[in-house]
């Protein structure tokens, strides 16, 4: 028998990414809660967008930050000399998925220092590069590669919004003593989770080990008075992660 049968694990992240990691749980015999911190929505306009997918072929790159950016922000049709590039291995599968070949992730980690290892991107004077994100995302990555010589454009096509609903459901599993454990994939969808539930619930919540596949969020974490427990990168380290402790407790 696994070692997570019978936990709940809460599942953070937006809904469209959250299925995988979900069935794996459930495979695993954990009871997962999910409970999407973050809401995506489109563009406020879509004109930008398209603009700049007619202009995509003048560029030598195109960066999609998340799968959330490959989803929405992946043109119909992909210019062939464009280098395609992916933060991680579910942006990748996000981009292959709308017809997107040979997709550049990186080597190390799957955030913007993974990114900027890659050979594609160390030696960009003078290159053309599209980042493709959510309105409002870091600026770390645009900063780097203008500073080895790129000429960097940002495409927003999406919106992160707070949940509207379903805090109240969630409030009641914490108080029911339901949920275990916790997954966080966003600071800013922790942000939005404290925010979103009583003080009663999100004190129950702050006692619960909180797994984190990135150090910043862990840090993140940390400061809001979570015990953060940081794991290796992607729903396989979450995984790992909380298979452990689960096993540590027995």
């Amino acid at each position: 028998m696994s070692a997570l049968a019978g936990v709940g694990v809460l599942v953070t992240r937006p809904a469209r990414q959250a299925a995988g990691l979900v069935a794996q749980l459930a495979a695993l015999g954990a009871r997962p809660i999910v409970f999407p911190a973050i809401v995506i929505l489109p563009p406020s306009d879509p004109a930008t967008l398209a603009r700049a997918h007619a202009a995509l072929a003048t560029y030598d790159a195109a960066i999609f930050v998340s799968a959330n950016a490959a989803e929405y922000g992946a043109p119909g049709a992909w210019p062939a000399q464009v280098t395609a590039i992916a933060t991680g291995p579910g942006s990748a599968a996000a981009l292959v998925a709308v017809g997107v070949a040979n997709v550049r992730i990186p080597d190390t980690t799957f955030d913007s220092d993974g990114l900027l290892a890659l050979p594609e991107l160390r030696q960009v004077q003078g290159k053309r590069i599209a980042i493709f994100r959510g309105v409002g995302g870091r600026d770390h990555l645009r900063q780097a590669l203008c500073a080895r010589g790129a000429h960097v454009d940002y495409v927003d096509c999406y919106r992160r919004a707070r949940p509207e609903s379903g805090a109240g459901g969630l409030a009641e599993a914490l108080r029911a003593g339901r949920v275990q454990a916790l997954t966080l994939t966003s600071s800013e969808g922790l942000d939005n989770l404290c925010a979103v539930l009583p003080d009663d619930a999100g004190a129950m919540m702050r006692r619960l080990p909180a797994f984190a596949p990135h150090p910043r969020i862990a840090a993140h974490a940390r400061a809001l008075g979570f015990t953060a427990i940081e794991t290796p990168s992607g729903d396989a380290g979450l995984l790992a992660g909380l298979l452990e402790w689960s096993a540590s407790r027995s």
